[in-house]
């Protein structure tokens, strides 16, 4: 009953907010209180069934929606900063952009995309997984933005049909535990990870976690060429793609899946089967903390006090997504380490568009591409606020960074999917 009382409040809103003819808008500059929240207030809105727009290049990215009391209170209850504008300023603004000359753009959101976070129920130490597991649903929850969990029985289940978002924990597609055999297979949490692992491989199928993990790769894969949005965080970018290139391989150590690996394997991959790497050499050492030489991790000689990486201008006119994928206050972002922190350029395909990139490291953080009919993003790094984050470290606190340029990166992600569709010009 509350909840269709708050949609006839919010549709009565609207139509007085129609008539009065003015406009809300979130800056998006350094004047912005919260800019985390802000995303979370231009989603609600279009889960209310409203429209929004989002300027690109304008002021850090604002956005804008038409104005009413029931939106300006949420503005106010949520602390993001905003302004009420008449019609008339709002149309001069929309003038002011669409000058070919002004590289800025108005881009139309039209419906709140359906989020579908995938990861397990349980962390890696055995207990149930929490937000602050994972940058992306710490930032959602933070945000306000809802999400739902769904992980390998899901996927295989065609379930991903019923989401337009799709966030890849920091998953191990390669069946290899992550590949903290070495340090950790004695405690208790890995034990019990693997077993469970195990136990889903069987109950679902599958001989081995490693072909567990392919399938739902692949079912991924599915997902994106056929329309879908896909963003993936640290392991679960690089992972997803040796997963790919090594199907029908045996890539894991006689500790991982109870036989020896394929000492022919890196002689077989098939790199025309991956969404971004290409020519990488997998890491064989089961007891060495790194899947292969895609990651920049270990050979980076880049201290945290100068790890920065800087964001690429695009053109909003011609170039609306990665100029929205791309949307901050700042073009240089505090760099973070992961299990995948960053990626060796030399092993990035030619078709996959680099937007962030730590230059003096010949490295890249954040890239981006299309298949078929949809689209992928890999961002290097586990947590933007947390340099180097280790098992068992506290969560982070975001009401500590509302104004993360690391953390927008992720948001622009969040929303893209709302953007009404338009195609990259050539």
């Amino acid at each position: 009953m509350r909840r269709i009382i708050l949609t006839i409040s919010l549709l009565l809103a609207i139509g007085i907010g129609s008539l009065q003819a003015s406009y809300i808008i979130l800056p998006m500059g350094e004047d912005q209180r919260d800019h985390l929240k802000a995303y979370g207030i231009t989603y609600w809105v279009l889960n209310a069934g409203a429209e929004a727009f989002w300027l690109l290049n304008y002021d850090g990215g604002s956005f804008a929606f038409k104005h009413n009391k029931v939106f300006e209170k949420e503005c106010l209850t949520r602390g993001v900063s905003y302004n009420v504008i008449p019609d008339a300023q709002f149309g001069k603004i929309q003038l002011d952009i669409s000058n070919p000359e002004v590289n800025q753009d108005v881009i139309k959101l039209e419906v709140a995309p359906k989020i579908a976070v995938y990861t397990p129920d349980v962390n890696a130490r055995g207990e149930k997984v929490q937000p602050w597991d994972d940058a992306v649903t710490m930032v959602l929850t933070y945000a306000e933005i809802p999400y739902d969990v769904i992980y390998d029985k899901e996927v295989l289940g065609d379930k991903l049909t019923e989401y337009d978002w799709l966030h890849l924990h920091h998953e191990d597609f390669t069946g290899q535990y992550g590949k903290f055999y070495k340090n950790y297979h004695n405690t208790t949490w890995y034990k019990e990870t693997v077993k469970r692992m195990e136990g889903l491989a069987s109950e679902l199928g599958y001989e081995k976690v490693s072909q567990l993990k392919l399938a739902v790769v692949k079912k991924i894969q599915e997902y994106v060429v056929g329309g879908g949005f896909m963003f993936a965080m640290c392991s679960a970018t690089d992972t997803y793609d040796i997963a790919l290139a090594s199907e029908g391989l045996d890539i894991c150590d006689h500790m991982y899946d109870g036989d020896g690996q394929d000492p022919t394997a890196q002689s077989k991959l098939d790199y025309s089967k991956t969404f971004a790497f290409k020519e990488f050499k997998l890491v064989t050492d089961p007891l060495f903390y790194e899947y292969s030489s895609i990651d920049n991790s270990q050979s980076r000689k880049v201290s945290a006090k100068t790890d920065y990486f800087t964001l690429f201008d695009f053109s909003a006119k011609w170039d609306p997504v990665p100029s929205m994928l791309t949307q901050c206050h700042t073009r240089t972002v505090k760099g973070f380490m992961g299990q995948t922190t960053a990626y060796h350029k030399s092993q990035i395909k030619s078709n996959v568009l680099v937007m962030g990139e730590n230059k003096p490291a010949n490295e890249a953080r954040y890239i981006h591409s299309e298949v078929g009919q949809g689209f992928w993003t890999f961002y290097g790094g586990h947590d933007p606020e947390d340099y180097r984050h280790f098992v068992n470290d506290p969560e982070t606190d975001l009401s500590l960074h509302p104004n993360s340029p690391g953390y927008r990166l992720i948001l622009n992600n969040v929303l893209f999917p709302a953007a009404k569709k338009k195609k990259r010009k050539t």
